[in-house]
């Protein structure tokens, strides 16, 4: 199995998931913005990769417009040389519109993760010959005033299915990509892959996110992620 094969399984199983308030929209980019999404996986999923660095779910200014984990739309257009078709999804919140490429939101979390790697490997070749960047769920939950709702605060069942759903994923791509260590970028994504991977040999480690709503991300991001990149001896 291909991380392209495995996301198309991915994508079926969320959706026979059904989801009740306080979640009243749910954007699946695997589907509206298809295009963009799989280029991605066709052009740098292939092979095997030393790291697989984990995010938590799409932000509404990055996967869910360009289908690309942490996918701030100008590191996606212009560093990571992707573009395409993108579509809306099936209901729309009028504040979190999906206008794709021409997105004038910029997601600081995407330009902070990919500025990093851009800063340190000039390429996305480069980068993607040892790297590769997944969201743990593809998913977007906001609930009817259009605030995002993590997949930790999902009603017990629907949260439980959900991550059941995607840790199965997860176990997958590991199998895929033959990684020796999987790094959760924030504390979530780093927990639901030691849960996923508990029964393999893989390294789990965590780097702080890049989000501003991480305080300490606000404060040198970069050196403090280097920093715990070198303690896990993980080269950049």
């Amino acid at each position: 199995m291909n991380i392209v094969t495995l996301t198309e399984e991915l994508g079926k199983d969320l959706g026979r998931l059904r989801f009740s308030p306080p979640v009243a929209y749910v954007y699946n980019p695997l589907t509206y913005a298809r295009e963009p999404c799989f280029e991605y996986l066709r052009r740098y999923g292939s092979g095997r990769k030393e790291v697989l660095f984990v995010g938590m779910n799409p932000g509404p200014w990055g996967m869910a417009q360009t289908g690309v984990p942490f996918g701030e739309v100008c590191m996606v257009r212009d560093w990571l040389g992707i573009a395409g078709k993108v579509g809306r999804p099936e209901r729309e919140h009028p504040r979190r519109p999906v206008d794709g490429f021409g997105c004038k939101r910029s997601e600081v979390s995407g330009r902070r993760l990919w500025g990093l790697f851009r800063d340190r490997f000039g390429s996305p070749e480069h980068f993607f010959a040892r790297f590769f960047v997944l969201n743990y769920c593809p998913l977007l939950f906001l609930d009817k005033e259009g605030r995002n709702i993590t997949p930790e605060k999902l009603r017990g069942g629907e949260r439980d299915a959900l991550l059941t759903v995607c840790d199965r994923a997860l176990h997958r791509a590991v199998e895929c990509l033959q990684p020796t260590r999987v790094i959760g970028i924030g504390s979530f994504a780093a927990r639901q892959a030691l849960r996923a991977l508990a029964d393999t040999a893989v390294q789990v480690g965590k780097i702080h996110h890049p989000s501003p709503a991480n305080p300490a991300a606000n404060r040198n991001w970069q050196e403090i992620v280097l920093a715990e990149l070198e303690s896990l001896d993980v080269k950049i």
